[in-house]
């Protein structure tokens, strides 16, 4: 089990009467953790760089950061990460973001930045719960996946054998089809903001018959359509079956085992303080306070709100693969496909890819108020949290990738420095042959190297060498960078042997 103890370790008077307070937090070994899918959110437009106000308010927050590390984290890996999230918050003008990282199936870092009221000057904390949107549908779909366990229903079943009141055409969608996105029910939030109607109470069954009961999209499995709807026929599955509020349900099966104990329906009502506020900002103006949807909008889709540490306790288990079966993980982290074999990037509440040869199992949230992006590596043993203020913004997917290049960068670094000083040895026409198998030595002639000097001196030092991508092939170690300069980018490719020698070093127009 993970214990967090808060205590105040510094106040410090900053300009404009501010003030900030850290927080450390000290944390056991994980316990049980558990693996399920996510919920993703509606996604909008980023926002500029904040109003002046907003910019003022972060200058002054630059300290403002509730510091939890893990002595796994190294002092300079630390000065990254705050360094990086500090310069986020003020440039995209956010009020606060709450993080977690998870390293090595343990929680290595808990931060809290900005401010989780702007009115009072309340700073944000780790321990301050941030509604999560769409990363709540994993939740969701492991719900009903524990149901399948446990010989109540099967996923491939069809929706409407569940819900006699599902009676369009969508009542021959699977179950497996809501939680991917593609069975064609009509989403009942396309919007990126609340229509009037959405900030009054809903019953479920009142969007079933608005939208589940009308002409789907599409045929199911033809294509992938982004569907709360979906979630919101799926969770009224699950409390049919599972004779008990979805809340519930979760809170028995996953949130107790877990000792996720800050969790908390959303729905049913708004946080309070010491949670965080959330705000929507209209254009450039400043952060006010959002309106929270009517209860009943947010049932199954976008309910739950909770701590980055708690959200960062189910990656854990995520990774460790707990609380659910061998066939109910696979179902979860699964791609679906569509009929005619093409990949939708989804599983069940949970988009799926390979970034820089790197698996990854993520989700973002947004509701009104709040955004989160939620992403975990599970061959990497990682996995980042990201909860922030505000809806209506990019921000917790730009701290999220400022995230992941700065922990692995530690880990790519080396490669990335020696692909650099080759990279400027051609351009003055040298390669070490040591280092070449007989293969790459053919390939590095005269007249090749004479034309790597003449056509890459003249470039100068570079600006930027990034790692873009990285894995296997035909046995040898493969990673593509961009070398960037001023006016041109490059494409450099490396392929090692197994004894680290080089097989390919080439060099194209990016």
């Amino acid at each position: 089990m993970i214990r967090e103890r808060f205590g105040p370790v510094n106040v410090q008077s900053l300009s404009e009467g501010m003030a900030w307070v850290g927080y450390r937090v000290t944390m056991t070994r994980p316990r049980r953790e558990c693996p399920h899918s996510p919920m993703q959110p509606r996604t909008r437009a980023r926002p500029p760089a904040g109003a002046r106000l907003v910019w003022a308010l972060l200058l002054c927050m630059s300290a403002t950061a509730c510091l939890a590390a893990d002595p796994q984290l190294p002092p300079s890996l630390q000065h990254d990460i705050e360094a990086r999230v500090t310069a986020d918050l003020a440039r995209t003008g956010v009020p606060s973001a709450s993080i977690a990282i998870v390293r090595d199936g343990e929680i290595a870092y808990a931060q809290a930045f900005g401010w989780a009221d702007l009115a009072s000057r309340r700073a944000a904390t780790p321990q301050a719960r941030y509604a999560i949107g769409s990363v709540s549908k994993q939740f969701t779909a492991a719900a009903l996946l524990l149901l399948q366990e446990r010989g109540a229903l099967r996923i491939d079943d069809a929706a409407g054998k569940w819900l006699p009141s599902l009676t369009g055409p969508g009542r021959e969608a699977s179950i497996r089809s809501l939680l991917s996105h593609t069975s064609g029910l009509r989403d009942f939030w396309p919007q990126d903001y609340d229509p009037p109607e959405m900030l009054q109470p809903v019953q479920s069954q009142a969007i079933l018959d608005r939208w589940a009961n009308q002409p789907l999209d599409f045929a199911t499995g033809t294509a992938w359509q982004y569907s709360n709807t979906g979630y919101t026929v799926a969770g009224m599955i699950a409390e049919r079956v599972g004779h008990a509020p979805l809340f519930e349900m979760l809170r028995t099966w996953i949130f107790a085992p877990l000792a996720m104990t800050s969790v908390y329906d959303f729905d049913a009502a708004p946080l309070q303080a010491p949670d965080a506020v959330g705000y929507t900002r209209y254009a450039l103006g400043p952060p006010r306070p959002a309106a929270k949807e009517g209860r009943g909008w947010l049932f199954a889709a976008g309910e739950l709100a909770m701590t980055a540490s708690d959200l960062a306790r189910w990656d854990i288990a995520l990774m460790q693969r707990r609380l659910l079966s061998a066939d109910s993980y696979r179902d979860l982290t699964s791609e679906v496909l569509l009929q005619n074999g093409v990949g939708t990037g989804y599983a069940l509440g949970l988009d799926v890819s390979l970034v820089s040869g790197r698996r990854v199992l993520q989700h973002d949230g947004e509701v009104g108020g709040f955004t989160a992006q939620n992403r975990v590596y599970p061959d990497a043993g990682l996995a980042i949290v990201v909860l922030v203020n505000q809806d209506a913004t990019g921000a917790p997917g730009i701290i999220a990738d400022d995230l992941a290049q700065v922990l692995f960068e530690r880990h790519d670094a080396g490669a990335t420095a020696d692909v650099e000083q080759l990279f400027t040895a051609l351009q003055r026409g040298h390669i070490d042959a040591q280092r070449l198998t007989a293969n790459a030595r053919s390939y590095f002639s005269p007249q090749a190297l004479a034309d790597f000097h003449s056509s890459l001196g003249p470039l100068g030092k570079p600006q930027q060498v990034t790692l873009v991508n990285s894995g296997l092939r035909g046995g040898l170690a493969t990673r593509v960078y961009k070398v960037s300069f001023r006016h041109t980018e490059l494409r450099v490719v490396v392929r090692l042997v197994p004894d680290g020698r080089i097989e390919q070093l080439t060099v194209s127009a990016q």
